[in-house]
């Protein structure tokens, strides 16, 4: 009896031990603000903006934090200087520590608000290790002897550096320019995680003649398999061209139920070859089906809602991509490949 006791102990030890750690991203509902939250198989974390300043953005991402496991936030990088990005840190400073900040460099208050100023005083009052990010700087992850990961700042403040393995892309004959954007979404840090072939992409709310400067001439990204959709789902982001040149096979969509989206992302979104799924944190109840995807693939259908969130795990040759509230959960093989 002994001997089928401690067998059956080493065999649960052995499973545990042999389960491969996952790399593991949440989009956390903030109403319409962003905030993504990224778990790495070594259990640091990274949240990539902070939603809006009053509640319930910083109780939510700590609620998603600490059923995640986590203790702190080890860095928070804040994409651009619009309260729906910065405003829930200093909150969220108040519930758990916030270790590192990579920004541009805060202004004042937020330099675009039309009901403000929302000022980043207590922003700037959170006691972290502070950085000024810049292009191709790497977020120091720590890493394991079977893993690799990297988090890059591919384009900062309107400034995306070619380097030399960055190959010419071939679908920029003929790219369509728009106004210029003199707001600060056009300075919007770029993210690109890579975890062992998978590929994520974040450029917070980079706006159309960025987007496409950022693949052209040269490809500065090169495919990805998962695509945070920029600015919420706004038209004036989410250039064909960009999104022809991640060809992502899934794209996830950070929107409120009247705040984000719209009819022309949404169709653009369909258009693309690659996309195989479309998600989205909510149901945009402005307009029917021309501004939303399946039911299934959308986090909360409600105005008034729980908050669900929407998770993608990363292990082995897939990841999959959850909704934990309704059980939904789909895999998918990692296509992504490196820019050559």
């Amino acid at each position: 009896m002994k001997f089928l006791a401690a067998a059956i102990l080493a065999l649960l030890l052995h499973t545990a031990s042999a389960a491969e750690p996952t790399l593991d991203i949440y989009w956390i509902d903030v109403e319409g603000g962003a905030a993504t939250l990224i778990v790495t198989p070594e259990k640091e974390s990274v949240l990539v903006d902070s939603g809006w300043p009053w509640p319930p953005s910083a109780e939510r991402i700590y609620t998603v934090a600490t059923n995640a496991g986590l203790k702190q936030i080890d860095y928070l990088i804040t994409t651009h200087f619009h309260v729906d990005h910065f405003g829930g840190a200093a909150g969220l400073s108040k519930l758990m520590p916030i270790k590192n900040i990579w920004d541009s460099g805060a202004p004042p208050a937020d330099p675009d608000s039309s009901g403000g100023p929302f000022k980043t005083d207590d922003y700037k009052k959170i006691p972290a290790q502070r950085k000024v990010v810049h292009p191709l700087d790497q977020v120091p992850l720590r890493q394991s002897k079977t893993t690799h990961l990297t988090l890059q700042v591919i384009g900062a403040r309107k400034e995306f550096p070619s380097l030399a393995t960055y190959p010419l892309n071939p679908l920029c004959s003929g790219q369509e320019k728009k106004p210029i954007d003199m707001t600060d979404n056009a300075k919007s840090v770029c993210l690109l995680l890579s975890y062992n072939g998978f590929k994520f992409f974040d450029s917070g709310d980079l706006t159309w003649n960025l987007e496409g400067d950022l693949v052209c001439p040269f490809d500065h990204v090169g495919k990805v398999d998962v695509y945070q959709v920029d600015h919420h789902g706004l038209d004036i982001s989410n250039n064909p061209l960009l999104l022809a040149t991640l060809s992502p096979t899934v794209s996830v969509m950070d929107n409120g139920p009247r705040k984000g989206g719209s009819a022309e992302t949404v169709k653009r979104l369909r258009a693309t070859l690659s996309i195989k799924t479309m998600y989205q944190l909510h149901r945009d109840l402005r307009g029917g089906q021309e501004f939303n995807t399946d039911d299934k693939y959308i986090a909360n259908l409600e105005e008034q809602c729980a908050a669900n969130y929407i998770k993608c795990s990363v292990a082995g040759s897939t990841y999959s991509i959850s909704i934990p509230a309704t059980g939904f959960t789909q895999t998918y093989p990692i296509v992504a490949k490196p820019k050559k």
